[in-house]
C-alpha cells in the first residue's frame, strides 16, 4: 500500500506536488524570494535568470525595502511595499507560493512581510528550489513580467520591534529574544558577515539556530522544533521576540513557533546588523 503524503510541518507550508498540480492556476503566483549572505558569495538576481519555477517573479528583499536606513533590507513602507509588488503583478487577493535557493532561509521572510502588509493567502514551498529541482521539475530560464496589478495593504500589526523595544522586553523581563543566528556568531568565536558590526550578541537573549529548525530545506517536525527552543532555554509559552543577523532568518524562528501555535509577539527587524554596529551597547560572548 502506497504511503500517505507527508503532511507539511506548519499549514503555511504547501508541497512540491500541490504546487506543481496548480502551476498554472490563473490567481496564483509563485515568487522567488532567494537571498545570500555575502559571505556565501551567490548571486540570486543571476540564478534566477538562470532558472526558476515557471512563472515564477522575483522579489528582491534588498531592493524592495526602506532606502532611507543604512540597515541591511529593512522593512518599506506599506505605500513602498503595494507599489512595489503591485509592479511585480501581484495584489493581496492572489494565492501566493513563496520559495528560494537554499530551500527554507529567505522565503519565511518574504511571506511575512507580505502578511504584514495585509496578504493572507500566502504560503512557503516547503523544501524550496532545490527539493523542486532535485525532483526534476520543469525550470524556465530568463525574467517574467505580469501585468501591474493594484495591491491594497491593511495597516500593519504591531509585530515590528524597535531597537528600545527589545531593551525594554530585557529590561522588564517581558519577553525572551532568541537569535536565530549560527551558535557560533551567536559565541562571539566567528566574524560578522557585515564590516563594521562586532562579534557577540545582545546580553540576556537566547539562541536557537535556524539550521536547528530545518532539515534538507524543511521545516522539522513540532516535537524536534520543541526540542531545539528547550535546547536554547527558551519558554514558547512565554512572549518571544525574534531576531538574527538583518531579520531574514528570524522569521524562520516565527514560522517555527507560529507551526507550534506559539506565535512570537514581534520580530526585531534591525537585528544584530543595528545593535552589534552600536559601540554604545553591550555585546556578550560565550554560551
Amino acid at each position: 500500500m502506497a504511503k500517505p503524503p507527508v503532511k507539511p510541518a506548519s499549514p503555511w507550508l504547501v508541497s512540491t506536488d500541490w504546487l506543481a498540480s496548480r502551476l498554472r492556476t490563473p490567481d496564483l503566483v509563485v515568487v522567488d524570494g532567494s537571498y545570500y549572505l555575502p559571505t556565501q558569495k551567490r548571486d540570486a538576481a543571476a540564478e534566477y535568470k538562470a532558472g526558476h519555477i515557471p512563472g515564477a517573479m522575483r522579489f528582491d528583499i534588498d531592493n524592495i525595502s526602506d532606502h532611507s536606513s543604512s540597515l541591511p533590507h529593512m522593512l518599506p513602507s506599506a505605500f513602498d511595499f503595494a507599489m512595489a509588488v503591485g509592479e511585480l503583478g501581484i495584489s493581496e487577493r492572489e494565492t501566493v507560493v513563496i520559495y528560494d535557493g537554499i530551500g527554507l532561509l529567505s522565503s519565511p521572510r518574504v511571506w511575512w512581510t507580505f502578511r504584514l502588509f495585509g496578504a493572507e493567502h500566502v504560503f512557503i514551498l516547503d523544501g524550496g528550489l532545490p527539493k523542486w529541482k532535485a525532483e526534476g521539475r520543469p525550470i524556465e530560464q530568463g525574467i517574467v513580467t505580469r501585468a501591474r496589478r493594484h495591491f491594497i495593504t491593511k495597516t500593519p500589526a504591531d509585530i515590528v520591534a524597535t531597537l528600545a523595544n527589545v531593551q525594554q522586553a530585557l529590561n522588564g523581563k517581558t519577553a525572551q529574544v532568541v537569535d536565530a543566528r549560527p551558535a557560533e556568531r551567536f559565541r562571539g568565536e566567528a566574524a560578522e558577515p557585515r564590516p563594521g558590526v562586532r562579534s557577540g550578541h545582545i546580553p540576556g537573549s537566547l539562541s536557537v539556530p535556524a539550521s536547528a529548525l530545518v532539515e534538507n530545506g524543511q521545516l522539522r517536525p513540532a516535537d524536534q522544533l520543541r526540542q531545539a527552543f528547550a535546547a536554547g532555554g527558551v519558554d514558547i509559552d512565554k512572549p518571544i521576540i525574534t531576531s538574527c543577523g538583518s531579520g531574514v532568518s528570524a522569521a524562520v524562528l516565527w514560522l517555527a513557533l507560529d507551526a507550534l501555535g506559539k506565535p512570537p509577539v514581534r520580530l526585531y527587524d534591525g537585528s544584530w546588523s543595528e545593535w552589534g554596529a552600536r559601540a554604545d551597547l553591550p555585546a556578550a560572548t560565550g554560551a
